[in-house]
């Protein structure tokens, strides 16, 4: 018998046979997965392409030059559903941004899910306290993203999703070589950001304003006769003395030559040493303590409720404050107003976003200690301003063209951002936009917002019935009928 005909030859020929056909099988599956890899594609078949980035974010990643490293803290077993939700969201836009710059040579976007009550080490290596936040790192700026900063709302409720101007925006921000500096202006008395005072500390402020990926620090006029180069804004609250003409002058040049930003908080009953500087930026602030007896601007304490906010559609400070009816606590507060008869053509636009009631008047009399009554030809009265912001459009000789100019923002009062203060959600939130409107932070992204789209499918119960006899009957079923036409043609 000839050997290839042996029972042995041909064991050896079909385990050869099988070898191969494992080899070849394994080649495949690897050639597949290394072209997947590296070579994939991927299509969105969605209407307007809502998963996936825009060509705006595409081209501010592929310019990425340092790896930045994204922290999320959502869980995706939580119990509440519109967490879980919210995890969906933020955790497919993260995929996309991984993916974008997984090709990458320079920077990429890393993401890790962390579970702070289970891993308490790295979270405190992290800095990390609470959940349902997302903290993006970059050779050691950070800057922490809530919840609240990926969704515009209304009445409490989610109507579109921002996630990737914030994301985008945030990347690009950490990964700045330099941070942003806020000065806060000292030597006056000002509340300090290293007090930790409840009532005029602002310790809690410098925190948030560093999770934000600002740099604090302060500066008094005094001593340095100079504001710095690389200031970013501006931050004057509550002094306690008269202000120099030096130093106003610093600060009108500031905000003029050098399109600076500035915000004062200003308490009632001290002096400003400021006068020249508003007149030439359109505001008034007046000497008196607003007194609002309109039960809705009153807490239980006697605190200043301020509700009644205007809405600015250049600056957007107090579109969430409108659209979720967040009020701001605060306590003695003085009128601050724009200018009416500041000349028409001067180049600025000022704008009064919150306001008292139509009840309220300014008391002049306030540190006489008797009981607050309305004078009439003394006291202002009706829809008094609280907040007042100020911006230069253009160059003061109308030239037909729009340059970048100075913002300032005035606040009759600076119990705004105390520490017993800051945390309640309007004041935060309040303080946060203005802060964001003068620095020009998030405004510079044209990345539209993906809408919410929720869909409800109701059923009666006949049609609950058809739709539990069609799963569990029907498609059976119809694979068994499958299975026996099959049989039956092999069998013939």
């Amino acid at each position: 018998m000839h050997l290839a005909d042996s029972f042995r030859a041909a064991r050896w020929i079909r385990f050869i046979n099988l070898l191969l056909q494992a080899v070849l099988f394994l080649g495949l599956f690897g050639g597949l997965n290394y072209i997947a890899q590296n070579h994939l594609l991927r299509f969105d078949l969605t209407a307007n392409r809502r998963h996936s980035l825009s060509a705006e974010t595409k081209s501010y990643l592929d310019q990425l030059e340092r790896n930045v490293s994204i922290t999320v803290t959502l869980m995706q077993d939580s119990d509440n559903e519109e967490l879980l939700q919210v995890y969906r969201d933020i955790s497919g836009l993260l995929r996309e941004y991984t993916y974008a710059t997984s090709a990458g040579a320079k920077g990429r976007v890393t993401v890790e899910y962390l579970d702070i009550y289970k891993f308490r080490k790295r979270a405190e290596e992290l800095g990390l306290d609470q959940p349902n936040v997302l903290l993006l790192t970059c050779d050691g700026h950070r800057r922490v993203l809530t919840i609240g900063d990926f969704y515009r709302t209304k009445e409490r409720r989610r109507q579109a999703f921002l996630g990737e101007a914030t994301l985008t925006a945030a990347i690009l921000d950490v990964s700045s070589p330099v941070k942003k500096k806020i000065y806060f202006l000292s030597g006056h008395g000002e509340m300090r950001t290293d007090d930790l005072d409840p009532v005029r500390g602002l310790s809690q402020l410098r925190d948030e304003l560093r999770q934000r990926n600002f740099d604090i620090l302060p500066l008094d006029l005094n001593l340095t006769h100079k504001i710095p180069d690389d200031t970013a804004l501006l931050l004057l609250a509550s002094p306690q003395g008269r202000y120099q003409a030096f130093e106003e002058e610093l600060l009108r040049n500031y905000l003029t030559t050098r399109a600076g930003r500035l915000i004062l908080l200003l308490d009632p009953g001290r002096p400003l040493g400021l006068e020249n500087l508003l007149f030439d930026w359109g505001v008034i602030v007046y000497d008196n303590v607003i007194i609002d007896p309109d039960p809705s601007s009153l807490t239980e304490t006697n605190d200043l409720r301020l509700w009644n906010f205007l809405p600015d559609p250049g600056s957007h400070i107090t579109d969430q404050l409108i659209n979720n009816v967040l009020p701001v606590l605060v306590g003695p507060a003085r009128v601050v107003s724009d200018d009416l008869g500041r000349p028409e053509d001067d180049g600025l636009s000022v704008k009064k976003l919150i306001a008292t009631s139509k009840n309220a008047w300014g008391e002049t009399n306030y540190r006489q200690r008797v009981p607050a009554e309305y004078t009439p030809g003394q006291d202002l009265k009706g829809q008094l301003g609280v907040m007042v912001i100020s911006e230069r459009l253009k160059p003061a000789n109308n030239l037909p063209l729009s340059v970048r100019g100075g913002r300032l923002a005035v606040v009759g009062t600076a119990d705004l951002v105390t520490n017993n203060r800051i945390f309640n959600p309007g004041n935060l939130n309040l303080f946060l936009a203005t802060v964001n409107w003068t620095v020009d932070r998030d405004t510079q992204l044209n990345i539209p917002a993906r809408p919410i789209q929720l869909f409800a499918l109701t059923l009666s119960q006949e049609e609950l019935v058809r739709l539990r006899l069609g799963l569990l009957l029907v498609v059976p079923g119809v694979v068994a009928l499958l299975g026996c036409i099959v049989y039956w043609t092999r069998r013939n």
